[in-house]
């Protein structure tokens, strides 16, 4: 069912490699002339434009762009008990690991009189998204929101798109989330209209203040893509996501049956998922083919797996050796890596490239989409080769502080002047020598 590459006898060279490999071909360039008109209308005409695009695209027009606080609680109040129950669940594994990533000031005594602190300050205010296409995603409320409050992020907002569904309302799950998590500020818009709005704020149809925010977190479409893209600089983003991806490195230890389930898994986000199995054994490849024959038919989403397991950015890639799989997985750069090989606890610790690494045959890909406590705002379309995923680092910046008595600028000033010289800037060092002129 799975085109193949066949590397077996090969060492392709890294960039051969990334040339080869199967992948989603998404050109945010592309979208940006779609998505400019969307973003300056914002601009100039705020909430008008908003609604106007959210009515063209989401087929829904809401009365406000806020949410009200009732609904919100009356989302919560009228949650299935097991989704709560797992929500909380969730949140509370995502808040274990990430309270670990908080970050203390560090001060450094560089000479006498002179110290350096570098101080790990919040960013002021962060407008979380929340996709609402295909799919409902509470469990990105959860991603979002929880790096944010363990970095002591004061103000938050969330998007997501309005369902016609539910009146022009969010989806009541995703509404759910948020009242769990603490979130009162909802706004009801998606896509590239969500990033506009989050960075140049507004007036809401009832008068209240759509106050702008300083970072954009959240994976989304194309657009959505395009218009963090446009506005990167008036405000921070995370990523620039692209469609969802798993690789598995496997061998012949290899569950066939586990290894079919988990691509699929992935293929049901979208038509244009990557499912990637890279392996040394070409029988678990035939064996992988025919489970994911009979489990697609089976599975709710048959027609949209189906297509994204057919299309170019998924395949199988026949290797000679595990050490040869870790050269492709590595140059790949996965957003998800599942490594089901024998001894495959050691096998994870030489993956270099990695949004994040699922160990062994029980610790499949959607465990870390839930359960497992990680979190699942990952790097997509090679990125991970250079960023991470979402954390509390996200949200957190370094200021240094600089602190030197007059003792310690007068000992180095000579350095100081001497390299101002060197770069033809001798302001630079005046700047130093003025505050001991008249000294003999």
């Amino acid at each position: 069912m799975l085109n193949r590459t066949d590397l077996r006898g090969k060492v392709p060279s890294a960039a051969e490699l990334r040339a080869t490999l199967p992948r989603a071909e998404i050109d945010v360039d592309a979208a940006l002339h779609q998505v400019r008109p969307v973003v300056e209308a914002v601009r100039d005409r705020g909430v008008e434009a908003v609604l106007e695009y959210t009515e063209k695209f989401d087929r829904v027009r809401p009365s406000t762009v806020r949410v009200p606080a009732e609904a919100l609680a009356k989302a919560l109040e009228e949650l299935a008990p097991e989704v709560r129950a797992a929500l909380e669940e969730s949140i509370a594994r995502a808040r274990k690991v990430h309270a670990d990533q908080r970050r203390e000031d560090v001060t450094t005594q560089v000479t006498e009189g002179g110290t350096v602190t570098e101080r790990w300050v919040p960013v002021e205010r962060v407008g979380l998204y929340a996709p609402g296409g295909l799919a409902v995603y509470p469990s990105s409320v959860v991603m979002n929101v929880v790096p944010a409050q363990e970095a002591g992020v004061g103000s938050l907002v969330l998007c997501t798109p309005p369902q016609a569904e539910f009146g022009g309302s969010p989806h009541p799950t995703t509404l759910a989330a948020a009242a769990l998590l603490g979130v009162d500020e909802v706004w009801a818009v998606g896509g590239a209209q969500a990033v506009a709005l989050l960075a140049y704020g507004g007036t809401d149809t009832d008068g209240g203040e759509l106050v702008p925010v300083d970072l954009v977190t959240g994976p989304g479409n194309i657009y959505l893509t395009a218009a963090k893209r446009m506005l990167r600089g008036l405000i921070g983003i995370d990523s620039e996501a692209g469609p969802t991806e798993i690789a598995i490195l496997a061998d012949e230890t290899a569950d066939a049956g586990h290894v079919a389930a988990d691509l699929i898994s992935q293929a049901e986000h979208d038509t244009l998922a990557a499912s990637v199995l890279v392996t040394t054994s070409p029988e678990l490849a035939d064996a992988v083919d025919v489970e994911l024959a009979a489990r697609v038919k089976a599975t709710k989403h048959s027609e949209r797996v189906t297509t994204a397991l057919q299309g170019k950015q998924s395949g199988t890639v026949l290797v000679s050796t595990v050490d040869d799989g870790l050269r492709v997985v590595d140059a790949y750069a996965a957003e998800h890596l599942e490594i089901q090989t024998a001894n495959a606890r050691e096998v994870a610790a030489r993956v270099r490239n990695a949004g994040a690494v699922f160990v062994g045959p029980y610790a499949p890909v959607s465990l870390g989409d839930y359960c497992a406590g990680s979190n699942h705002v990952l790097p997509t379309g090679g990125f991970a080769r250079h960023s991470s995923g979402l954390s509390v680092q996200s949200f957190l910046r370094g200021i240094h502080v600089i602190d030197y008595s007059e003792q310690a600028l007068r000992e180095v000033s000579g350095k100081v002047v001497a390299l101002a010289n060197a770069e033809d800037l001798p302001a630079h060092g005046e700047a130093v020598t003025a505050r001991f002129e008249g000294e003999k």
